[in-house]
């Protein structure tokens, strides 16, 4: 099939097809006469595979450690639990940041009093006496 029909077939663009080839994740496929790309269905199954990674938030370096187990399918899978370990570490503490987050802002809520006309709400009086500790973390940001 050629990069349009594969790309389709696993629910993503064809340049997210080409970035994970670029990437190593996805060989470069075989090449005909007229230079179009022709893939098979172990492509398929290969992308199909890295979506589903990608679905677990994994991290392409992640992805890699599975995907060369499942190149060598004999091999021991110790280093494939490690990384799916170290990786439940990170959303564990993801976890813990967003419910410090939640409590954060419950508590911030709280601190509205419906201010009338000429007074400011109490969330953003708040916000305006906060310490940076006592901030938020940035949002998207996360250590990996």
């Amino acid at each position: 099939m050629r990069i349009g029909e594969l790309a389709k077939a696993a629910g993503m663009d064809v340049d997210t097809v080409r970035f994970y080839e670029k990437s190593g994740l996805l060989p470069a496929p075989a090449r005909g006469d007229n230079n179009y790309r022709h893939y098979d269905r172990g492509a398929l199954q290969r992308l199909r595979f890295i979506a589903n990674c990608r679905a677990l938030d994994m991290s392409l370096d992640e992805i890699r450690v599975l995907l060369a187990h499942m190149d060598q399918p004999g091999a021991d899978c110790s280093a494939v639990d490690a990384v799916v370990a170290e990786h439940l570490g990170h959303v564990r503490e993801r976890i813990a940041a967003l419910q410090l987050l939640e409590r954060q802002l419950t508590l911030l809520q709280s601190s509205c009093q419906h201010a009338g006309s000429g007074e400011l709400c109490g969330i953003v009086l708040a916000l305006g006496e906060a310490r940076p500790a006592d901030a938020p973390p940035a949002r998207g940001v996360h250590s990996r």
